[in-house]
């Protein structure tokens, strides 16, 4: 038998006009806000309702899903219905001021690191706190090896030797921590020997959080003489010890200068991306950047032009302005240095990162044209620069380069026609011409001149 089946628009047409009949006349915003409010209220008294009323009828019906809070806490005792002792809190011992105080004064210098100029105005102050209530304190205070480790801290954190000086002499510091306390003070005076041998034994991953990278990065400095190896291990160390701290900028920043005397290009990347990328705002960056320009300059991008692409990647970490400036100080480090390439390549950088009536921009066309006058074929395009420029735009330091950069582009130009006269033959083979005063100084400007043109060529 064949069941015939209803066609389907149909049915559909109905049930649609079927719902909408069946739905009630929208209500207004006024009873719609009220439903939702009346709603809002009943489901969380239910919620309530619910949680008050579902253990009592699962205790009732002997619902193993729900057991009371007395079977709980009989279980949790073996059974015999004891009841919950209260938990105990862990015994914490009080630390002593010195500690408390140190921690104030690296949290200040925490903020330094960050780029707070009114933390590093306000450390000074705070040092000077700091001694005084030191000082101030019961001998008795220095039997704790924490409160002696704290004015360590202190002392290698800026504090300087006079606390500690004061807790030596108290005759209370523990036998352990002695050889700490000596070696921090013979460290700040001076003692570089004493203080290494009383310091290498101390392994800082021993010692406190606060102390440990301070430490480390007082060992490092007292080998960096010696073993560079070993401080540049102890430079890392500090870093890996106190993270985000002051220490590890200080620590990254040595570690930049240690890893260029030694020219290692590839790693001296690495770290200084890393400091300008994390520090750049750091009250101590604009010292940074002075030395960096200088620690650039050395690892001789004149005879490696990859080394080029080094220092884009190195100085595209930070904004224009700061970069400007950056490749400013880096050509007049290659002036000073001898590097010609380094210094045309940084200051035509800073050109183009310079507003074009800028004194930024007057910086560098003196840079450039002081770099172009020692470069083969170019002299000319220098020269006519440097005679653009006004003494007036620069600060003295930089007035007194354009003035030596125009002496030596003249010595360079005079000795061509002085060098066409000597070409000439004497009037007469038998009376030889006695060399003047001014033949002679042409002579010397002239040996000058190549001098000038042959330096930046050698390698140091």
């Amino acid at each position: 038998m064949m069941l015939r089946t209803l066609p389907r628009r149909p049915l559909a047409r109905f049930s649609r006009r079927a719902v909408i009949a069946s739905r009630p006349a929208k209500p207004s915003r006024y009873v719609t806000a009220m439903e939702g409010a009346s709603r809002t209220a009943l489901t969380a008294l239910a919620v309530a309702l619910c949680l008050v009323i579902a253990p009592a009828k699962a205790a009732e019906h002997g619902d193993t899903h729900a057991p009371p809070a007395e079977a709980h806490a009989a279980d949790d005792h073996g059974g015999h219905g004891a009841a919950a002792k209260p938990i105990e809190p862990l015994p914490v011992k009080a630390h002593g001021l010195p500690v408390e105080l140190t921690r104030t004064l690296q949290l200040l210098q925490d903020r330094i690191a960050r780029g707070s100029t009114q933390a590093h105005l306000a450390q000074r102050q705070l040092l000077g706190h700091i001694e005084q209530r030191l000082i101030a304190l019961d001998p008795e205070s220095w039997a704790e090896a924490e409160n002696v480790r704290a004015a360590v801290t202190f002392a290698l954190a800026g504090g300087g030797p006079g606390a500690l000086r004061v807790i030596l002499r108290s005759g209370k510091v523990p036998e352990a921590e002695q050889p700490l306390a000596l070696g921090a003070l013979a460290y700040l005076e001076g003692r570089e020997r004493e203080a290494r041998a009383k310091l290498a034994g101390i392994d800082p991953r021993t010692m406190p959080a606060g102390l440990a990278g301070q430490l480390a990065l007082t060992q490092s400095a007292l080998m960096v003489r010696d073993a560079p190896v070993k401080s540049l291990e102890l430079l890392d160390l500090a870093r890996l010890l106190a993270p985000g701290t002051l220490v590890e900028e200080g620590a990254l920043r040595r570690q930049i200068f240690v890893v260029a005397q030694g020219g290692d290009a590839r790693r001296f990347e690495a770290l200084a991306i890393q400091y300008l990328r994390r520090f750049r705002r750091s009250v101590y960056a604009g010292n940074f950047r002075q030395r960096f320009a200088g620690a650039l300059t050395r690892l001789d991008f004149d005879s490696d032009r990859t080394r080029i692409a080094s220092l884009e990647r190195m100085l595209d970490e930070i904004e224009p302005e700061g970069r400007r400036d950056l490749y400013l100080l880096v050509a007049r480090a290659g002036l000073e240095q001898g590097r010609r390439e380094t210094a045309l390549f940084s200051a035509e950088r800073a050109m183009g990162l310079a507003a074009p009536d800028s004194q930024p921009a007057a910086q560098a066309r003196l840079y450039r044209g002081a770099a172009l006058i020692v470069a083969d074929g170019r002299f000319e395009e220098g020269y006519e620069a440097l005679r653009g420029l006004d003494r007036a735009d620069f600060v003295p330091t930089d007035a007194e380069l354009l003035d030596a950069a125009l002496s030596t582009a003249r010595q360079i130009r005079t000795p061509s026609a002085v060098a066409e006269a000597a070409a000439t033959p004497p009037p007469s083979s038998s009376r030889p011409i006695p060399e003047s005063g001014s033949l002679l100084r042409a002579q010397e400007a002239l040996a000058r001149a190549e001098r000038a043109m042959d330096a930046p060529t050698r390698t140091p």
